[in-house]
């Protein structure tokens, strides 16, 4: 039961004699399999039964989190050259097992190669030698949950394991069903190439639910989830309120766009597709998109290729499934292209072509499992690039055309984590693929995706906690105690009370209330802020999303310079802008001043940060050209902290700016004053009207807007435990990024600290990769 692998174990037969055909945990470096414990049965594609699983319950859950602790501190006291020199052992050991892990593999439907993970070892262990030289002030988080659903690929588990691992972190992994055995013998090797006991761990019998009791313990500091996107909103559910940061990267049935333009070898084209979507397993769903002017020719090479491929397995429910998308594609006045007739039953159906489909089918926005290809067509590059848009999912595209300029365009163009030219499915660890739009909030592969794995020294972390009772529909709906200022009052209140700033102009709010500005102290009344709402955050939104695609595309040095300009502004406003500190806060004015100079000098930096945030090139190991390239997330709600009213505030607003997004930004409802002062910096600088809009009102109130607005990407987020449980069980449709902080805690965020510029700007972005392959 222990790590060790006999030398007679060569073949995944004998590896599941060895324990009986029944697998049980990993824990502690060792096999274990407790009594009177239900089992899942795995059967392969006859129907025969190949093992069984365990199913963890909670004492298994507390063991193995006791366990992944104890490993991390072992794992983590290594020095860097220790870890990679493990990670290099581990090469060897996969080596002399390659065959019965490709053989297990390939027994449990599961696409692995011993070569892939021999790539990410050798990649990620140059890594781990030079954390700390490259990385140096960002720290391991702890132990690391890696969650994943059977409809992941392999790869993609093995894209959050092994980067964490490197890192120095203990990995927990609850895979899905068919995943289990490869995890377990991985973790087998992992422990004969010599890893501390604990360092990896396997719990099977995956659902929710075990995942929700795994982070109540109080040593689980993140986890992060590959798969479908309806397992991985159950997980955000299910784990809202414990205090524990978790990512998605929706890696399974996404639609994706394989775009042939007129410019494009027809033939190499046309081989690309059929083998991409017919040919090889995969957990994508491609959408086929063809220039006007060579469909006739492409359905030609279509129906001529796909003469001679053989009918698919389906499952009885998924062949039901496109039986019923065929005949809905037909009734839409859509032409099939077939290898052969359907049988009229059974679980066989032949690769079909779906010709003149409407884009918006729900079998070309979701399509069904199944060896389907919608084609599309379309006139124009900048139709091909709204196709490529239309589906909500953004994990890849596929580009054919042998102009490289209108490649590079188009790719920019692509709202999406990867981009092949003339190629397809290509995958290394040295890409770094973020999921854009509704396909992840995380970033997988390369470096950029090592510092999900890391602690900036600049924010500690939340700690676990029991999630509260919350009416999530009721969230936010009691407002914040507002008054209605009859006007004759207003007009004798009009120093006291202020506007909130939204389309580059100061409004009052759409319901009409006002919340009360407290003293230090709550001794008294300074005056009166609106008390913003949905329709605020409405009205918001639309000025943002107007503005936010320009202000992206303008140069670097244009967004510097209006930057440098809102520096120059609170430098002239310096003095009112401090007397609203320190009137709010109670600070001295000293103090108050101090903030406001940090404050400038912080603008100043972002202005310097703008040219200096960018990609470059990739050490691919093929012949070609590969790059990464940062984009903006578009338009993001910021709520902000208590503490450092104004220096929060223009961190996080320049950070937003500087990398091209769009901000709205709620300043502390305790503390609103200074924020509401910023707004007469705000007037004065030359940043787009709407591309910065500053709320003010019942914080919950404006949390539930922020979170329910389907065009906002991302929201930062300083308040309640509970508005934090809020926002990670409802910002799942579509996803958001969060960046969530429980000041309950009473743990303030070191705003000074010079890796605070690197983590702000690195969580306002998403990557693209491209990939370019030469002769």
């Amino acid at each position: 039961g222990s790590g060790h692998i006999s030398p007679q174990i060569a073949t995944f037969n004998a590896w599941l004699d060895h324990h009986s055909r029944s697998l049980g945990l990993f824990i502690n470096g060792k096999f274990v399999l407790p009594a009177d414990r239900q089992s899942c049965s795995l059967t392969d594609s006859s129907g025969s039964v190949i093992c069984s699983t365990v199913c963890a319950e909670d004492e298994d859950i507390s063991q193995c989190a006791s366990s992944a602790a104890e490993g991390y501190q072992v794992w983590s006291d290594l020095t860097c050259r220790q870890r990679a020199n493990v990670l290099l052992r581990l090469v060897s050991v996969i080596g002399q097992h390659g065959q019965c892990f490709s053989e297990l593999c390939g027994l449990c439907g599961v696409s692995g190669s011993p070569s892939t993970i021999v790539r990410m070892l050798q990649y990620y262990s140059s890594w781990a030698q030079l954390r700390d030289t490259l990385i140096s002030s960002w720290n391991p988080l702890g132990v690391v949950v890696v969650v994943v659903s059977d409809d992941c690929a392999f790869n993609s588990l093995l894209l959050k394991v092994i980067p964490a691992l490197a890192m120095g972190n203990s990995v927990i992994v609850v895979p899905g069903r068919a995943k289990a055995p490869p995890c377990l013998l991985l973790a087998q090797l992992v422990m004969a190439a010599g890893f501390p006991a604990g360092a990896l761990n396997v719990l099977t019998g995956s659902d929710s639910s075990l995942v929700a009791k795994l982070t109540q313990s109080s040593s689980i500091s993140y986890v992060t989830y590959g798969g479908n996107k309806q397992d991985g909103a159950m997980l955000c559910e299910a784990t809202a309120g414990m205090g524990v940061p978790l990512s998605v990267s929706v890696c399974a049935g996404s639609s994706c766009a394989f775009i042939i333009f007129d410019t494009a070898d027809i033939d190499s084209a046309v081989d690309g597709v059929i083998e991409a979507a017919f040919g090889t397993k995969t957990n994508v769903h491609w959408v086929l998109c063809v220039q006007e002017r060579v469909e006739e020719s492409v359905v030609a090479r279509l129906r001529l290729r796909m003469a001679g491929l053989k009918c698919i397995t389906l499952s009885s429910d998924d062949r039901l499934l496109v039986d019923a998308a065929v005949q809905e594609a037909q009734h839409q006045g859509a032409m099939l292209v077939q290898s052969c007739t359907p049988p009229s039953s059974g679980a066989q159906y032949p690769p079909t072509v779906l010709c003149k489909s409407a884009p918006s089918s729900p079998f070309v926005v979701n399509p069904p499992p199944g060896p389907l290809l919608p084609l599309l067509t379309f006139r124009s590059s900048k139709e091909a690039v709204t196709l490529g848009n239309h589906t909500p999912h953004g994990q890849a595209a596929s580009i054919w055309t042998e102009d490289l300029t209108l490649a590079l365009e188009t790719a920019k163009s692509l709202s999406v984590g990867a981009v092949w030219v003339n190629s397809y499915s290509v995958f290394d660890p040295c890409l770094p693929i973020s999921g854009h739009k509704d396909s992840g909030t995380c970033t997988d592969g390369g470096q950029e995706g090592l510092y999900q794995f890391l602690r900036a020294p600049s924010f500690s972390s939340n700690h676990p906690r029991s999630p509260t009772t919350i009416d999530y529909s009721k969230f936010g709906s009691s407002g914040a105690s507002a008054v209605v200022i009859p006007d004759d009052l207003g007009a004798r209140l009009v120093s006291e009370k202020s506007n909130y700033f939204v389309g580059g102009k100061t409004c009052k709010s759409v319901s009409g209330g006002c919340v009360a500005i407290q003293s230090p102290g709550g001794r008294g009344v300074l005056g009166y802020c609106p008390d913003g709402g949905r329709k605020d955050v409405r009205n918001a939104v639309e000025a943002a999303s107007k503005v936010q695609p320009g202000w992206m595309k303008k140069s670097p040095s244009a967004r510097a310079q209006s930057l440098n300009s809102l520096a120059k502004g609170l430098e002239a406003k310096r003095r009112d802008v401090a007397t609203s500190i320190s009137t709010q806060t109670g600070v001295s004015m000293d103090e108050a001043e101090k903030e406001v100079e940090l404050s400038i000098i912080r603008l100043s930096d972002w202005a310097a940060y703008c040219d200096k945030i960018k990609g470059g090139s990739l050490p691919m190991p093929q012949s070609g050209f590969a790059f990464s390239v940062p984009e903006a997330v578009g338009v993001m709600g910021v709520l902000l902290p208590d503490s450092n009213p104004l220096y929060s505030l223009v961190t996080l607003l320049g950070a937003a700016v500087a990398t091209g997004n769009a901000v709205i930004i709620v300043p502390s409802q305790k503390y609103p004053l200074p924020g509401l002062t910023f707004i007469q910096v705000l007037q004065a600088c030359d940043l787009p009207a709407g591309l910065v809009s500053i709320l003010t009102g019942s914080r919950d109130q404006l949390t539930a807007a922020l979170a329910n607005h389907s065009v906002i990407k991302a929201i930062w987020y300083w308040g309640s435990a509970e508005g934090c449980q809020y926002l990670q069980h409802t910002c799942t449709n579509p996803l958001k990024t969060l960046r969530l902080f429980s000041q309950e805690n009473k743990e303030e965020a070191d705003w000074t600290h010079p890796s605070i510029l690197e983590e702000m700007w690195r969580n306002t972005v998403e990557w693209k990769s491209i990939w370019i392959p030469t002769a």
